[in-house]
């Protein structure tokens, strides 16, 4: 089920990667997104 979760969140991290992709900026912002969720979830 772990497994199933971060699969899913690492997957809508490079979702939300790719809409941000042109500065570092917009990277740093997914990034920490991502962190946050995954922190949430465990």
């Amino acid at each position: 089920m772990r497994f199933l979760t971060v699969l899913i969140l690492a997957s809508l991290a490079l979702t939300n990667l790719s809409a941000c992709s042109n500065t570092a900026d917009g990277f740093g912002r997914d990034m920490e997104k991502a962190g946050e969720k995954i922190q949430k979830t465990f």
